[in-house]
């Protein structure tokens, strides 16, 4: 898939996000939150479902957990430009609640038509949620994010060897300051794989 068409496709989800009534989770949102980032991004950040702020700016990871992030990744010499970024769930939860199994059931198609469409050699996943959904989608036993965080995993999709690193969610370390130093020395494992991977900067719309 070239890049127009990554594009095109990127945008119809997006239209589709905006509209989307699949759960209850639409009568409350402010915006729905697809997802940023470069539309050739080697690696795909996938977290667990929009907060207050990522729901009034239908931006992901823009509140306190986001400021983390950007500080993980500056940490690596990543910036947002060079990475994808999305959720589990597109639209928040109310009081920022874990997801409802259904919920997930409901959304997820729209993070498949993305790992898809941006086809990421690394997929990072943020907390148990993601780790939990990407784990079972690409056949690799359950497992607690305590248990697997900053380990690698690598699956093979259509004969290309994709690259599963799950790391706690940055928002762990907005209540444990002991967590940002674990988070900080796991985020050398992606720097460590990216090394062998090209960055590049192309935005999406």
């Amino acid at each position: 898939m070239n890049l127009a068409e990554k594009k095109a496709k990127i945008e119809k989800l997006r239209i589709q996000i905006a509209g989307c009534q699949r759960c209850p989770l639409h009568k409350t949102r402010t915006h729905t939150v697809p997802g940023e980032g470069s539309l050739e991004a080697p690696i795909m950040f996938i977290g667990e479902a929009p907060g207050q702020q990522e729901d009034l700016k239908g931006e992901p990871f823009v509140g306190r957990a986001g400021e983390i992030l950007d500080q993980l990744l500056a940490s690596i010499h990543l910036t947002r430009q060079e990475i994808y970024i999305c959720n589990i769930l597109k639209c928040r939860p109310p009081n920022n609640r874990n997801p409802l199994p259904y919920e997930i059931s409901a959304c997820v198609g729209s993070l498949d038509i993305q790992v898809k469409t941006i086809n990421p050699a690394i997929m990072a996943t943020l907390g148990n949620f993601a780790t939990t959904y990407i784990f079972q989608k690409y056949g690799l036993p359950p497992a607690r994010i305590s248990q697997v965080a900053g380990k690698t995993f690598e699956v093979n999709v259509n004969d290309n060897t994709k690259i599963i690193v799950p790391l706690f969610h940055p928002a762990v370390a907005t209540y444990d300051a002991g967590k940002l130093g674990r988070l900080l020395n796991d985020f050398k494992i992606i720097q460590s794989l990216l090394t062998k991977t090209p960055k590049t900067t192309v935005q999406s719309l």
